[in-house]
């Protein structure tokens, strides 16, 4: 089986989590991602921990599958290089600061004319217009700007960031998509594309329904911790040895999840009788079900509720994840081997198709590990590699 991504080629300067991610996502399907990287530092995300013998196991997880040159894009003779890579490039992705590419006479316009079936991407704060295009942005500013941060936390206690970098990873798939359609849209009319992918708009775009909450009923919509601001019950409940949450998306599950707690009478109660009345009353029903829940244990909780079809589960620690069996028989933990750390465990790739393997070949490369590969594949001869490198171009 080869993979979906094949013979693509992206050629990638950017740098920490958002363009990286995207182009972990494009690699793990089969794209030669060539990571451009600055000559003696390379990626930042290389100076974040965990590090074993130097190197970050935070940039091995999101770099696996690609290669790495050097190349300084700021000197002339790089810039020139960059533009014999970008000639039979299919993606060019990038993440810096909206007019930079263009300050480096690198811009979309000269690009595309060197190769008119380029996708050129770039992920940024704010994108390349509009009043805060020039704004410099990192995770926690698209969460709070986004809205995503008022929405998370409990409240009476301030507004919380997500616990993962959700709006460096929500752009990154994002950005993936879009490289895909516009794949797919070169095949029907062989040209290639500008896109434009906002952390800021990534994060608004995934509010739920925050938005029409707002503009239908003039609420502005807070903090209301575990629980589902439309549903109930919904929400991380207590349990003798740790937490559960219950989801209950309909009324079915409801009468179900009532029968499991041999309280027969509560779809009967008007302050429970619909989902409406469930979500205007879900602190006293919490109350119900968290003195029903303190009873029992974790795996007591599962047992019952999964005999009534009612959707329950643990609160899962890390440790938990990294021993959970069905994680690994979906591949979703996976051993590589690196030549400085040895044997790491990373995620897998979640995208699992019939006709494609999702399996990922090899680890994070060593920085510009690959320089000298890649450019030969492009024509440069040794010598002129050599040259380069004397030159500190690479």
């Amino acid at each position: 089986m080869s993979k979906a991504l094949s013979g693509i080629r992206v050629i990638d300067v950017s740098r920490l989590l958002t363009g990286p991610y995207c182009s972990m996502i494009l690699a793990d399907l089969g794209a030669d991602v060539v990571k451009v990287e600055v000559p003696e530092r390379g990626d930042d995300s290389r100076t974040f921990g965990p590090f074993i013998n130097g190197e970050s196991g935070y940039y091995m997880t999101f770099n696996r599958n690609k290669r790495s040159i050097t190349l300084d894009l700021r000197k002339n003779e790089g810039q020139q290089v960059f533009c014999d890579l970008i000639k039979d490039a299919d993606v060019l992705l990038e993440n810096f600061a909206v007019g930079t590419m263009d300050k480096w006479g690198l811009s979309y316009e000269k690009l595309k004319e060197i190769n008119p079936r380029l996708i050129f991407a770039s992920i940024t704060g704010f994108g390349q217009v509009g009043p805060y295009a020039k704004r410099v942005a990192f995770d926690a500013v698209a969460q709070a700007m986004g809205g995503l941060m008022s929405l998370t936390g409990d409240p009476d206690r301030p507004p919380l960031r997500v616990g993962t970098s959700l709006g460096d990873i929500n752009a990154g798939i994002f950005a993936s998509n879009a490289i895909l359609a516009a794949l797919f849209q070169r095949e029907k009319n062989g040209r290639g594309q500008r896109i434009d992918i906002s952390m800021h708009d990534c994060i608004f775009a995934i509010l739920e329904n925050a938005i029409v909450r707002f503009t239908m009923e003039h609420n502005i919509p807070t903090r209301i911790g575990s629980g589902h601001p439309s549903v109930a019950p919904y929400n991380v409940f207590t349990a003798s040895d740790g937490y559960v949450i219950i989801a209950c998306a309909n009324e079915a599950t409801w009468q179900r999840l009532c029968q499991a707690m041999k309280r027969t009478e509560l779809p009967n109660d008007k302050r429970f009788n619909c989902n409406q009345q469930r979500s205007i009353n879900s602190k006293q029903l919490d109350e119900i079900i968290n003195a029903w829940t303190a009873t029992l244990t974790v795996a007591e909780l599962e047992l019952i509720l999964q005999q009534n079809s009612v959707p329950v589960a643990p609160v899962l620690s890390i440790d938990s994840l990294v021993a959970d069996p069905h994680l690994r028989e979906r591949n979703m933990l996976v051993e590589v081997d690196h030549p400085l750390c040895g044997k790491i465990t990373i995620p897998g790739n979640p995208i699992k198709m019939e006709l494609s393997p999702d399996t990922i070949e090899c680890s994070a490369p060593l920085l510009g590990q690959h320089t000298d590969v890649v450019l030969k594949e492009i024509g440069y001869a040794p010598a002129k590699i050599e040259y380069l490198r004397q030159n500190k171009i690479l």
